[in-house]
C-alpha cells in the first residue's frame, strides 16, 4: 500500500477595511440595497478614472511589516481578464509581477503544541467582483455590484502544509494577525476572510508535487477542515483506482458537505496580464514605511506571551484570548478592574464567551462591559457575593444594563456572612434532617465526605444562595461532630 503525503497552499482574500473602494470613493459599507454602492467607476464605463486608495496601499504594508515581509516600495497594478457576469469590466484590477508584499512568514501551534512556520509567497492588492444570486429570480441570476471595488488584500502561501489540522491554524493565526492590525473585521459570514485551497498529494518521500485542484470561498474554518479532507480522500481514491487527478476549481457546499467540479482550472497565461494602462506605478518611500512599521500594535504571539507571563494563564487560555485583538483588549480591562487574572480569563472564556454564542454577538457588542464584569468579579473576591448567586447577577447585568452593585442591591442578593445567622440556618437544617445526622455520625470518614454534600445543599437552599460556602462548611463540621 502506498503511503500518502498531503500538500495544502492558501490563497486568503482579506477584505480591508477602508470607508472606500480601493480604486473610488463609493462606500463599502456592508448590507446596503443592492447597486446602491456601485460608481461609474467601479463599473469601469469608458471615459471614468481610477485612483488608488491611500489607506489600501498603508493597510496592505502594515500586514507585510506583521509577518516580516519585504515591501516592494514600487508595486504595479495590472489588468486579469475574464468575462463574468459579477465583473463588468471584464476584467480585475490586481497586482501579478510586481506585488507590494513579497515574502514573510507566520508561525503556527497545532493542538499537540508543535509549531511550524509557514512562509508566504506574496501578497498583492486587489478590487473584489460583485455578487451573483441565483435565487428567487425564476431561472435568472441578479448581479449586485456593491461589493465590486471593495478592496483586497489576497494572500499566498507556499505549499508548506501537511493536513487539514496545520491549514486551519494558518487560517487562525491569519484571522489574528489581521483582525489585531484592524485591517480586516473578520466577519466571514459577511466575506470579509475568503479562504481558496489548494490540495494536492503524492507518495510520502516523493519530492515532485502531485496535480492540485483549488477548491474556492471557503469562509469559515470547519468548512475549510472537512473540504480539505474530503478532497484528500476523494484524490486518493482517484489515484489508487487507476486514475489522474485533473486540476481544475471546485465548489464546497458547507450545507450538504459536498463538493463538485466547476471548471478546469486556467493558467496565468489564460488571463492575458498587462499593466493597468490607467494606474501609474505606486511608489513607496522609506520614511512612510517606517511610520507604518512604528505605529505596528503588539501582534497577536507577543500579546500571548506576554499573557502567560505577566498574568500567569495557561497557554491555552492565553491562546484564546489573543484570538481576536478586542478579546484581549476585554480581557486586560476586566483583569485591570478586578485585579484577579485568572478569574477574568475564566468569566471571559466561559459565562461571556457563551452568551456571545448564544446571541450571535461579538465581544464589541456583548451587553455587560468589561468595567461592570470585573465589578461583578470583584464583589464575588471581597465576599459580597457567591459563585452561585454571581451567575444570577450576570444575566441580570446582561439584561438590563445595570451594575452589578445595582442588581445586588435591588435583589438583595448579598453573601449571609454573619456567623450567629449561619449558625441558626444550620441548627434548623440539622433539626429538619436528624436522620441523616445520625446515618453520617455513624459513617466511617470516607462516607462521610461523600454524605456532607447534602447538608452543604439544604443548607443554601434554606439560605436561598446566599451562605458563604466557607464559612458553612466550617460551621456544619463542627456541628456535625460535635
Amino acid at each position: 500500500m502506498i503511503e500518502w503525503e498531503t500538500v495544502i497552499g492558501l490563497e486568503v482574500h482579506v477584505q480591508l477595511t477602508t470607508a472606500s473602494k480601493i480604486f473610488s470613493g463609493s462606500s463599502t459599507a456592508f448590507g446596503a440595497e443592492p447597486n446602491s454602492q456601485a460608481s461609474l467607476i467601479d463599473l469601469g464605463l469608458p471615459g471614468t478614472l481610477p485612483s488608488v486608495n491611500r489607506a489600501a496601499i498603508e493597510q496592505a504594508i502594515s500586514f507585510g511589516l506583521a509577518i516580516g515581509a519585504d515591501i516592494n516600495q514600487r508595486s504595479v497594478f495590472e489588468r486579469k481578464h475574464y468575462f463574468y457576469p459579477d465583473s463588468p469590466k471584464g476584467y480585475q484590477t490586481t497586482q501579478n509581477d510586481e506585488p507590494i508584499v513579497k515574502g514573510g512568514a507566520i508561525e503556527i501551534e497545532l493542538e499537540n503544541g508543535e509549531r511550524k512556520t509557514i512562509r508566504i509567497h506574496h501578497a498583492h492588492l486587489e478590487e473584489d467582483a460583485g455578487k451573483s444570486s441565483h435565487e428567487g429570480f425564476q431561472g435568472n441570476s441578479g448581479i449586485d455590484l456593491n461589493r465590486a471595488g471593495t478592496p483586497l488584500i489576497e494572500v499566498v502561501s507556499e505549499p508548506d502544509m501537511r493536513s487539514a489540522e496545520e491549514a486551519v491554524a494558518f487560517a487562525r493565526a491569519l484571522y489574528s494577525i489581521v483582525t489585531t492590525l484592524g485591517v480586516c473585521d473578520g466577519k466571514m459570514a459577511q466575506g470579509s476572510l475568503r479562504f481558496d485551497v489548494n490540495v494536492s498529494v503524492r507518495p510520502k518521500g516523493q519530492e515532485e508535487f502531485g496535480t492540485r485542484t483549488e477548491t474556492k470561498n471557503l469562509n469559515s474554518f470547519r468548512f475549510m477542515e472537512a473540504c480539505i479532507k474530503q478532497e484528500v480522500a476523494r484524490q486518493i481514491d482517484v489515484l489508487e483506482d487507476g486514475g489522474n487527478v485533473v486540476q481544475e476549481t471546485r465548489l464546497y457546499n458547507g450545507d450538504t458537505h459536498t463538493a463538485r467540479s466547476l471548471r478546469v482550472k486556467e493558467d496565468a497565461d489564460d488571463y492575458r496580464y498587462f499593466p493597468c494602462p490607467d494606474i501609474p506605478p505606486v511608489v513607496v518611500s522609506s520614511e512612510d514605511i517606517e511610520a507604518l512599521k512604528a505605529a505596528l500594535p503588539e501582534l497577536p504571539e507577543a500579546r500571548k506571551a506576554r499573557f502567560v507571563s505577566e498574568y500567569e494563564l495557561s497557554n491555552y487560555d492565553a491562546t484564546q484570548l489573543t484570538t481576536e485583538r478586542h478579546t484581549a483588549d476585554y480581557f486586560e480591562a476586566v483583569a485591570k478592574h478586578c485585579g484577579d487574572a485568572k478569574l477574568a480569563a475564566n468569566w471571559v472564556l466561559g459565562d461571556v464567551a457563551g452568551m456571545l454564542n448564544q446571541q450571535e454577538l461579538s465581544i464589541t457588542d456583548s451587553p455587560i462591559s468589561a468595567e461592570q464584569l470585573g465589578e461583578l468579579i470583584t464583589r464575588i473576591k471581597d465576599g459580597t457575593i457567591s459563585g452561585r448567586i454571581a451567575k444570577q447577577v450576570f444575566d441580570a447585568v446582561c439584561e438590563s444594563g445595570k451594575s452589578p452593585d445595582a442588581i445586588i442591591e435591588e435583589q438583595g442578593l448579598k453573601q449571609v456572612s454573619d456567623s450567629g445567622a449561619l449558625e441558626k440556618i444550620v441548627d434548623q437544617v440539622l433539626a429538619d434532617n436528624p436522620e441523616q445526622v445520625e446515618a453520617f455520625r455513624a459513617a466511617e470518614e470516607h462516607r462521610q465526605k461523600r454524605m456532607f454534600g447534602f447538608f452543604v445543599g439544604q443548607t443554601m437552599r434554606l439560605s436561598q444562595g446566599k451562605a458563604n460556602p466557607q464559612q458553612v462548611n466550617q460551621i456544619l463540621q463542627e456541628k456535625l461532630k460535635g
